[in-house]
């Protein structure tokens, strides 16, 4: 997976600029942009910017602290909140109109931060999914959707050319591809564990935009019995070198296990979640699969298998299982 940086260098006498690279953040959850200062001082004056418009400020002088929400279109409204000590910038409730470009500047240091958005997506096999846009109509010169690190469908407005490549990676789009005229959002039809990972929506207009998806192709859904045993298969033979793998559960997405094939790390976390995992987790040091022991209701849900390079902090999903717990489990005849 390829992460873009934007780099920014000015060189003054009298301010340091700090630059940042790319960070994403899920949608509906918060993220803090942190100023730099651990206080104010007394004649400090921080200003925050998106996309060059004043959001947000702190002149210590005036005893002044402002934040702007109603600017650009209101799309702030309710979602900022600024610490009075640092001068931190918290945005709640990330949504994808929200990424972009954000700054600080104050009397010394001017920092500069690119927030991405991305949502994670779960489909059981052989459904469709489609990922909007969210545009009504395209206004836009260019629209260009990504799977990995291939382009799969382009829209040229100006053109009036609409595309599908569904032959590329490996043809396994082939058939599966919608693409709609007026909103540019995708459909991907008979969805399989091949069509799980990373897609990307650029859109190439005054303003720039960009939408990450990360999508699950939903496995299995398994019913088992309270008190048995249950292993989620990562259908892997053996873990390359350079790959880690992360298992989470639940809606919050917690982190269960991880290995690392880079550095022979091999962890397990059965205290988190008020420890309902204690002495009950095992994963499989060579594939990767994890099995749940002695099994409980309190163990239902949603698990992720997610699969990436070491050096990346976002992984895509591989697998999703969807555990159902019972005091006995019904077979259909």
């Amino acid at each position: 997976m390829k992460m873009f940086h934007r780099f920014w260098f000015c060189l003054c006498f009298w301010r340091l600029v700090g630059v940042f690279g790319e960070t994403f953040v899920k949608v509906g959850h918060s993220v803090t942009l942190n100023s730099g200062l651990s206080e104010t001082m007394d004649n400090d004056l921080i200003r925050w910017r998106f996309e060059n418009r004043l959001i947000a400020e702190i002149n210590v002088t005036a005893d002044r602290f402002s934040v702007y929400d109603d600017v650009p279109d209101g799309r702030f409204r309710d979602r900022l909140k600024l610490d009075k000590q640092t001068g931190s910038l918290t945005i709640t409730n990330f949504t994808f109109e929200h990424a972009g470009d954000y700054s600080v500047y104050n009397n010394t240091v001017s920092k500069r931060f690119w927030l991405s958005v991305y949502d994670e997506i779960s489909v059981k096999e052989g459904d469709s999914v489609t990922l909007n846009s969210d545009l009504t109509e395209i206004d836009y010169d260019r629209i260009w959707w990504r799977f990995e690190d291939s382009s799969i469908a382009k829209i040229y407005k100006w053109e009036n050319r609409f595309s599908v490549y569904e032959d590329v990676p490996d043809g396994r789009f082939r058939d599966r591809l919608k693409l709609d005229n007026q909103t540019g959002s995708l459909t991907i039809t008979n969805i399989t564990t091949e069509h799980a990972g990373r897609y990307e929506l650029m859109i190439n207009s005054m303003s720039r935009m960009r939408k990450t998806f990360f999508l699950n192709a939903v496995n299995e859904e398994i019913s088992v019995k309270k008190g048995d045993s249950v292993t989620l298969n990562s259908d892997l033979i053996e873990i390359m070198n350079g790959v880690k793998i992360k298992w989470r559960f639940g809606a919050e997405i917690t982190l269960l296990a991880e290995i690392s094939r880079r550095d022979d790390g091999v962890s397990v976390y059965e205290n988190v979640l008020d420890e309902r995992f204690r002495d009950r987790l095992k994963l499989d040091n060579q594939t990767g699969s994890l099995t749940i022991t002695d099994i409980r209701t309190e163990h239902a849900g949603r698990y992720l298998l997610h699969l990436g390079p070491k050096h990346l902090n976002l992984n895509q999903s591989l697998k999703a299982f969807s555990v159902s717990v019972s005091d006995s489990v019904h077979y259909a005849v």
